[in-house]
């Protein structure tokens, strides 16, 4: 059996009061809801202690929802002192003029098909936000994001632009850490950690498409001194239960 001198652990935050009420969230500042923190604490958590990991560094997106769920974790694993980096290179992908709105009620309104592309496609953005959106003030104004040069701030996104900030966070900011052996955990958001995923396994286009992240459930890579997976990703939880939370991941009435 090939031994990997790396290992890398992710995890996708829990549901957040947006995602209860199935609405497009992206750079909305939303708040875990009830159950995201309990899912943080009795999925997340007790995953990673069940299975012994504790870690020495942190990363996680500029947004409040993936920070809570990285937070509950910590506390959770008594692993409260260790660095962590926050940034906005990490956050969810921009949902654009969709921010805000119900995704059963978007497909009403522009067909079902079409908004499954533009969620779940790897390069066709949604529309773009404008001032008539009535977030569009508090995503702008979000001193979170003041550091963000004007150029690189997004007003839609894809997967494919998702990645042109989180890949180079990755080999810039996060291998470095890697490669002198610390255990690192990474919390951030359906779409950037899709990017990581077919970053890291070279996935091609239409596979990352059909590939849909669980909320809460724990994963990680074993990697080799080129960055590259030994084996394959390695969810925290029982097939079937992966695959169920997969399959409610990618439905339009996901919540």
């Amino acid at each position: 059996m090939i031994s990997a001198p790396y290992r890398v652990v992710f995890v996708r935050h829990g549901e957040s009061e947006w995602n209860s009420l199935n609405l497009f969230c992206g750079w909305h500042d939303a708040e875990l809801s009830d159950k995201g923190k309990w899912d943080a604490v009795n999925i997340s958590a007790n995953a990673l202690k069940r299975s012994n990991f504790t870690f020495d560094i942190a990363f996680t997106s500029a947004l409040t929802r993936a920070n809570q769920t990285l937070e509950i974790i910590l506390h959770e694993l008594n692993c409260t002192k260790i660095p962590i980096h926050q940034a906005w290179r990490l956050n969810e992908r921009h949902y654009g003029g969709l921010t805000g709105f119900n995704k059963r009620q978007m497909a009403d309104v522009y067909g079902e098909d079409q908004v499954q592309v533009w969620r779940r496609s790897f390069d066709v953005p949604p529309p773009k936000i404008t001032s008539v959106n009535p977030f569009y003030e508090a995503i702008r104004s979000n001193l979170k994001f003041r550091k963000i040069p004007l150029n690189d701030f997004p007003d839609t996104e894809t997967l494919k632009s998702t990645m042109t900030r989180v890949i180079p966070y990755w080999e810039d900011s996060i291998i470095p850490e890697i490669r002198q052996g610390k255990r690192v955990l990474i919390v951030a958001h359906g779409t950037s950690l899709r990017g990581l995923v077919k970053h890291i396994e070279s996935l091609s286009e239409s596979e990352i498409m059909k590939f849909n992240l669980p909320n809460s459930i724990p994963f990680y890579y074993d990697l080799d001194e080129s960055m590259k997976p030994v084996g394959k990703i390695k969810f925290l939880a029982d097939d079937k239960t992966v695959l169920s939370a997969m399959s409610k991941v990618a439905s339009l009435d996901s919540k």
